[in-house]
């Protein structure tokens, strides 16, 4: 009889075994580089995954500072003129705050500011108006001059008004600008160069003049 040869079965296992091994070995390698931290327990266990949690670093924003608006300055306030000042276009001379205004016929005030009057009492409160102007004058004792001279009365004995402040016969003028708001003239009311030139262009003969205490 003849002998048969039995098929190669240790091939087959091998082969088998082999294909096995290999498969194996590639599900290892994909999970090793997938999912490093994957265990596997046995054939029968189910594959559990390791979960891993990590906190990100916190980026804290810079803090940008805007730059403060500065305010704007603010115009000092006018002060109003008195009470029982009168009414309508006229000029107003408060003795007390040693101030002068400017008043509109509607009431808006045009202008006021500092001067100088009298160290004297040799001015009475009352109603008064522009009776004489003069575009130089010489003060009463000859002792020095002045310009825009506006009168509205008469004192002791010389006239009242209003006109810049005085230069003595050497050139030096008899006050400063800055004493301006204190009482130190002989009877008139002493202003700033330009503040007399501008009441001269603004009350005309027989504009009213008040003066309040």
């Amino acid at each position: 009889m003849a002998k048969h040869r039995r098929p190669p079965r240790t091939h087959q296992v091998r082969g088998t075994l082999l294909l096995g091994s290999g498969a194996t070995s590639l599900a290892v390698g994909l999970t090793a580089v997938f999912s490093p931290s994957l265990s596997v327990a046995s054939d029968d266990q189910a594959v559990t995954p390791t979960i891993v949690t990590a906190s990100l670093p916190t980026v804290e924003a810079p803090i940008v500072e805007q730059a403060r608006e500065e305010p704007e300055p603010q115009a000092p306030a006018v002060p109003p003129p008195p009470p029982e000042s009168g009414e309508g276009r006229r000029v107003v001379f408060d003795q007390g705050d040693q101030r002068v205004w400017l008043i509109e016929a509607d009431g808006t005030v045009t202008a006021t500011y500092l001067v100088s009057g009298s160290r004297f009492d040799n001015l009475d409160p009352g109603s008064y108006a522009v009776r004489a102007r003069y575009r130089h004058a010489t003060s009463f004792d000859n002792s020095g001059t002045m310009e825009y001279f506006v009168e509205f009365t008469t004192g002791w004995s010389e006239p009242i008004g209003f006109h810049s402040i005085p230069v003595d016969n050497a050139g030096n003028l008899e006050q400063s600008v800055d004493e301006l708001g204190r009482p130190l003239s002989a009877g008139c009311i002493r202003q700033k160069p330009e503040d007399a030139a501008f009441l001269w262009d603004w009350a005309p003969l027989g504009t009213p003049v008040v003066v309040t205490a």
